[in-house]
């Protein structure tokens, strides 16, 4: 069923330093008191949740019968404005292993009522995951770091962050305790402290996705631009070759990079036909395996 009204409720939860997490959560016109799977929804680096068509993405997937929670990890720099890299001093220590803890913190907030719906009832026994890029990584990590998630899609997802430190970056670490990157569609200069390349190095086996993706036997869907400029969709390739459940696809969509042909702000009628394949190859993943 395709539901022609979607509502959206805005709240925030405390992640596990007590720093806010944000969210939208997007619920279908439902009866009162259906229950509905969950989908969740882990944007990338320099990302967040209202970037460009992902708002639209988790309507579309709300209109297919999902609740859906979008959320800005809570180091991620972009704080109340919801949209400006406001929090520099945050993203500077953004680590993988708290982004982990910041998707925990969201399915026990579901799973505790502290996110929910005055109508429909989000049932816990059936989330699934989509994140995009550096998001990919995470939310392959999550998968197999949390048993609620029973289904996983990436688009553009990073296999191994790791090998895309550059030598530049890591002596800037070792000698200054920082590197910098600029945001490409801000201009600013972005700080990133150590501790980030630290806590990747140490705590590589929990942290990677390559890693942990041979731990997944949930069905999981890999989807990637076949002229992907910032992350090769040969990272998607390897993740999908590591994987050993028995339900998993790849996806390589022609034309498409690294946003599938979307930009921010994302004000057009509608989609590019590269980000439409991508949707849709999503929402019917979710409905063969979460529904």
């Amino acid at each position: 069923m395709n539901y022609s009204t979607v509502s959206k409720k805005e709240g925030k939860i405390s992640s596990t330093e007590n720093l806010p997490i944000y969210y939208d959560l997007y619920i279908p016109g439902v009866e009162h008191g259906t229950a509905l799977p969950v989908v969740l929804f882990v944007h990338g680096f320099k990302g967040f949740k209202d970037w460009g068509a992902f708002p639209d993405l988790c309507e579309e997937l709300a209109r297919a019968g999902f609740a859906v929670a979008a959320f800005n990890l809570s180091l991620n720099g972009v704080g109340s404005s919801m949209t400006e890299f406001d929090e520099p001093e945050l993203f500077r220590r953004e680590t993988f292993s708290q982004d982990l803890a910041d998707i925990g913190s969201v399915i026990e907030a579901i799973k505790s009522k502290e996110i929910e719906s005055d109508k429909a009832v989000l049932d816990t026994d059936r989330i699934g995951l989509i994140g995009h890029s550096r998001g990919g990584h995470t939310a392959v990590v999550a998968a197999a770091e949390y048993s609620e998630i029973q289904c996983l899609v990436t688009w553009s997802a990073v296999a191994d962050y790791n090998k895309r430190w550059s030598d530049e970056m890591v002596k800037d670490w070792k000698t200054k305790g920082y590197t910098e990157i600029t945001n490409s569609r801000t201009g600013q200069v972005l700080p990133i402290d150590k501790v980030v390349f630290d806590d990747a190095m140490e705590n590589a086996d929990r942290v990677i996705a390559i890693n942990r993706v041979r731990e997944l036997y949930i069905p999981s869907m890999f989807i990637a631009g076949k002229s992907d400029e910032a992350v090769p969709f040969s990272e998607t390739e390897k993740l999908f070759r590591a994987s050993p459940a028995t339900d998993k696809e790849i996806r390589l969509i022609e034309n498409a990079g690294h946003t599938f042909e979307i930009s921010h702000p994302f004000t057009n009628n509608e989609f590019p036909p590269e980000f439409n394949e991508a949707l849709d190859l999503t929402v019917g993943w979710f409905l063969d395996y979460l529904r």
